[in-house]
Formats: structure tokens, C-alpha cells, sequence
């Protein structure tokens, strides 16, 4: 099932609610405002007093974490460090890193039912569009960005949909006024679906479009080896415009990431050969059945990311969908990430992952899955998804254990900057409560 397609099953009441709330009449006054700028240079914050929970070490009691310039600089339990910071504290709470969510269309769109408001897909007959890329209608000001971060989300995966290769998806940042602040990563990965619903719209059966993905990385091969060639008109034709022939030549060289949405076993193992063949840097999306195929997945370090939520059938190529699917993968080995594959519910990240949990993964496990596998799994773990020195300053204080449903993020950092917990929907309960 296809992103596009997880959304329509699953968000339709989402929609429908934001739709009702944009057609409110808010008040200006009520409006939540921007979200500001990064923090001024030499800008210093300090974290202390938490129980710092980090997905590689034991838990930290009485914490201090010093962010500069949006950079952690200190990790560690000496207060002085903090001096001349500005404080944030999280006495008797819990610290973590801020949580990702890699499959989202958050700043692609608004109201999943009205099309003025999707920018998720390239409008394209053609259902090879790797040279489309999200970043370019990327709205950091959409409605969704303080819903996902008031529950600790700090970063998405930012996914195009729709036809065979989707496009390429970016990483950003939740905060900031403009995309070009917001986008860490412009350029984070080729897309490709392989699954039901790529079968029902493009009309490709997953053996044809294996086979269309082979011509494809062949002809970016030939045209990586005779590009004068290409320009002078003295190659074969070619299956697809240049544009995309240099976005598949990256994906060769192994500097662009390729995500293959699947979910059969059988496919799963298919894409594993494919990408052996061409010596891609594969990540595996859904994975409904990635259990069944699980010790392949580890012994080729393949690292997937899936829904916690799957709990049966809901494709035919789903039809081996368990909810300990996580658990058993990440009990062989695999490096795995949870994702809602949603967008006005990845807010519920952290719940889908305390599901996780109950299903049988462990709770370290989890906190990976939400924080430093999806860095990983994109090439971005220097970076992002621990506390460490020189990452991100994206942080997140809870009020306790943030897979337990009652808990709350009371404070949420984005590149060392204090961010606002209202939202559009905190502002209308405040202009409209009794």
C-alpha cells in the first residue's frame, strides 16, 4: 500500500476535522504565531535536571545538556556547564532527543481532500518522476508543523507520492519561517512503490515493475558512461528524460538513498537482489511482511522502517501483517524505524511506538526507532537522533515516560531554540471555551 493510499485509509476523519478547522472563523488575534527564526549567534541553552534516556546508554539522572548556536556542545551532569544559558528545566522529568517521523507529507499538505492543498505528487502521466523533488513545495508555516511538534516530533521525512518512482524526500527541521531554513536535507532519498497500489493505478504488476526499474537503472548506467554522447543524439532512446537519468545515476553512486515501499516477502527479497545488483543504498518502507524475511534483511544491513499499527491484512500483499512485526525484526538484527505513514497523525508517533512496545519491542529498541535509526537508516547519524556532542540541539523534556499515553512534552527544543507549544487548535479551545 502506498503512502498516498495508508493516508486515505487511515487520515480520512483528519482531513475532514482539518478541513471543518480551516473553514472556521479564527480570529487574528487567535492565531498561533510563526515560528521563529533560528537562535542568534552565541545563543546558549542548557537543559538541566531531567533523566536523560538516550537509545545507547543507561539512563542519566540529574542531566545537563548545553546546546550552542543549536549544536549540543555538553552532554554530562556538571551544572556549571549551564552558566550564562538559558535554562529549561526538567527536574524530576524525562529527556530525550526529539523524535522523527521519516514517512510523512507534513509541508506537502493541508486538507487531504482538497487539492489546492496537496503538493505531495508530480502532476505526470509518466510514473517515473525521480527527478521530482518535495523539497520544492515544502511550507514550513502549514498548520501541521506545531501539531507534530507539540507531541515531540522535532524533524519529519518530508515523502512524495503517486506512479512507480515517486520523487525524491527531504529531512526538515520543525521550526523556522522560510524552507530553505527548515530543510536540512533537500535531497534525502529516492522513492519507489512496489506494492498493490502502484499495481491498480500505474498498471504494473510487481514482476513489470521490477523489470521497469532494471531498464531504468540500466539506461542511467549507459548515460552515466556516454553522457556527451547523450548530448549529441548518438545513444539508443532512452526511457526517461535527463533530469531523472541524473537523479538514478546518484542513486548508483550510492550518494542518494532509494526507499522501496513494499510489503510481500517475496518483493522484499526481490528488491534486496536488485539492489545487490546495482549496488544501491536501499532502505525498505512497510515491510508488512518484513518478519517472514527478517534474517535476509539483517545478514544484507538493510534497515527498514514500518507501522507500528499494522495488525492484519490490509493489502494482499499484506497479508502476513502482525503487530509484533517490529519486535521480531529488530530480535534478528534489523535496524528498525517506526513511522505513523501519515501526516495529521504523526503526532501519534509516540503512541504508535508505545504499541510497539506492548507488541514485544523493547523499550531502548523503540526509543531508536524513533530517534537515531531513521538518522541512521539516511546516512544522517553524525547528526541526528542522540544527545551527543556536535548533533543537532533537538531535545524534547516529558513529563514521564513519553510511550505512556498520559505523558505530555512540556518542552520542545529545535536547533537549540525553546519552541511555541501552541497550535491552531490550542488557539480556537482558548478563543472558544465556555
Amino acid at each position: 500500500m502506498s503512502l498516498r493510499t495508508r493516508l486515505r485509509s487511515l487520515g480520512g476523519l483528519a482531513a475532514l476535522s482539518a478541513l471543518a478547522a480551516l473553514v472556521a472563523s479564527t480570529p487574528a488575534e487567535a492565531q498561533p504565531a510563526p515560528p521563529p527564526g533560528a537562535p542568534a549567534a552565541g545563543a546558549r541553552l542548557a537543559i538541566v535536571g531531567g533523566e536523560l534516556w538516550q537509545p545507547d546508554a543507561e539512563p542519566v539522572k540529574d542531566s545537563v545538556i548545553v546546546i550552542v548556536d543549536g549544536t549540543v556542545r555538553y552532554v554530562g551532569t556538571d551544572r556549571a556547564e549551564a552558566a550564562g544559558a538559558e535554562l529549561v528545566d526538567a527536574t524530576n522529568k524525562v529527556v530525550t532527543a526529539g523524535f522523527v517521523d521519516p514517512l510523512t507529507q507534513i509541508g506537502l499538505l493541508e486538507v487531504d481532500l482538497e487539492p489546492s492543498t496537496r503538493d505531495t505528487s508530480a502532476a505526470d502521466p509518466d510514473p517515473v518522476r525521480a527527478a521530482f523533488r518535495a523539497a520544492d513545495g515544502y511550507n514550513p508555516l502549514t498548520d501541521l508543523v506545531p501539531i507534530a511538534r507539540r507531541e515531540g516530533l522535532t524533524s519529519v521525512g518530508v515523502v512524495p507520492t503517486g506512479g512507480l518512482v515517486s520523487g525524491q524526500s527531504a529531512w526538515a527541521d520543525l521550526d523556522g519561517t522560510e524552507a530553505a531554513r527548515a530543510l536540512a536535507v533537500p535531497s534525502l532519498a529516492l522513492h519507489v512503490l512496489i506494492d498493490d497500489a502502484t499495481h491498480e493505478t500505474v498498471g504494473e504488476s510487481h514482476a513489470s515493475s521490477l523489470l521497469r526499474l532494471r531498464e531504468l537503472f540500466d539506461d542511467a548506467r549507459l548515460y552515466r558512461q556516454k553522457r556527451q554522447g547523450y548530448e549529441d543524439n548518438r545513444l539508443r532512446t532512452l526511457g526517461t528524460s535527463r533530469l531523472d537519468l541524473e537523479t538514478l545515476v546518484r542513486a548508483l553512486e550510492g550518494t542518494l538513498p532509494v526507499v522501496f515501499h513494499v510489503d510481500r516477502a517475496s518483493d522484499i527479497l526481490a528488491v534486496l537482489a536488485l539492489a545487490a545488483e546495482y549496488r544501491l543504498v536501499p532502505v525498505v518502507a512497510s515491510a508488512a511482511e518484513g518478519w517472514k524475511v527478517a534474517p535476509a534483511l539483517a545478514a544484507a544491513k538493510v534497515p527498514i522502517i514500518v507501522y507500528p499499527l499494522d495488525h492484519g491484512p490490509r493489502s494482499f500483499a499484506a497479508r502476513g501483517a502482525r503487530e509484533d512485526n517490529a519486535a521480531l525484526c529488530a530480535a534478528a538484527g534489523v535496524v528498525v524505524s517506526l513511522s505513523t505513514g501519515e501526516s495529521h497523525n504523526a503526532r501519534k508517533l509516540r503512541q504508535e511506538a508505545g504499541n510497539a512496545v506492548r507488541a514485544g519491542l523493547p523499550r531502548r529498541e523503540a526509543l531508536a526507532a524513533v530517534t537515531s535509526h531513521p538518522a541512521r537508516a539516511f546516512g544522517l547519524g553524525e547528526r541526528y537522533g542522540t544527545l551527543a556532542v556536535g548533533h543537532v540541539g533537538n531535545a524534547v523534556v516529558w513529563s514521564a515516560d513519553p510511550f505512556e499515553l498520559s505523558t505530555q512534552a512540556l518542552a520542545v527544543v529545535v536547533r537549540g531554540k525553546r519552541t511555541s507549544l501552541r497550535t491552531r487548535q490550542t488557539a480556537l479551545f482558548e478563543r472558544y471555551r465556555p
